[in-house]
């Protein structure tokens, strides 16, 4: 039997290829970031990419987020500016038109929690739909987060896990194939399974119930 691998640690990586083959914590990559002077803006999947680009080529590439912005008002010279809507402290109505620049701080959750009630949750699926809904005022807002908070009695209804988040899928999954296992019998699998080669996604499989340590 050949001897079991040991994820390296992300420093004595070398190369692009290897780097990929293992399943990275984004605090670690953010660390890394910072050693290397390599912008760790973005999601997960976008700071992974640019420590590859490094480790392929030893160029820095810039953040998406930011090249794209400029990108954008340089070939839109038309385009309307940003809203200037102070969100931290205007007064908020029902009649107040959702701006490009919502902020979801404590001015606005508190307007929506007078609406209402203490039930309010500024969950990600209402943030989504705010910042998609752009031009729509906070009325609209309040009743789509009633539309969303009534999908919850769809026992069939699951919420979308966005891709980065592996964990969450990975216990999804777990318990949706065993229903009988617990928390911990979950997490011994999760730690066993991101320990071995996975080209960066940790997937639940059946047979991650016969890993060893």
């Amino acid at each position: 039997m050949s001897a079991k691998e040991t994820r390296p640690n992300l420093g004595d990586i070398i190369s692009a290829k290897e780097f990929r083959r293992w399943y990275w914590l984004k605090e670690e990559l953010v660390n890394y970031c910072k050693s290397k002077s390599i912008s760790s803006r973005g999601n997960k999947f976008e700071v992974a990419d640019r420590i590859a680009e490094y480790l392929e080529t030893g160029q820095v590439i810039k953040s998406k987020s930011k090249s794209k912005s400029k990108s954008k008002s340089k070939s839109t010279p038309g385009k309307t500016k940003a809203s200037q809507f102070n969100w931290a402290k205007a007064p908020l109505t029902l009649e107040t038109v959702i701006t490009d620049n919502l902020t979801f701080g404590k001015n606005f959750r508190g307007f929506m929690t007078e609406q209402i009630g203490s039930k309010f949750v500024c969950h990600s699926d209402f943030m989504d739909w705010v910042k998609a809904n752009v031009g729509k005022t906070l009325a609209d807002a309040v009743e789509a987060w009633w539309e969303l908070e009534a999908r919850k009695k769809d026992p069939n209804f699951k919420r979308k896990i966005a891709p980065q988040n592996m964990l969450a899928q990975y216990t999804r999954n777990f318990f949706a194939d065993n229903p009988d296992k617990t928390h911990a019998d979950m997490m011994r699998c999760w730690k066993l399974k991101k320990a071995l080669p996975n080209q960066g996604k940790v997937v639940y499989e059946t047979s991650d119930l016969l890993l060893e340590e």
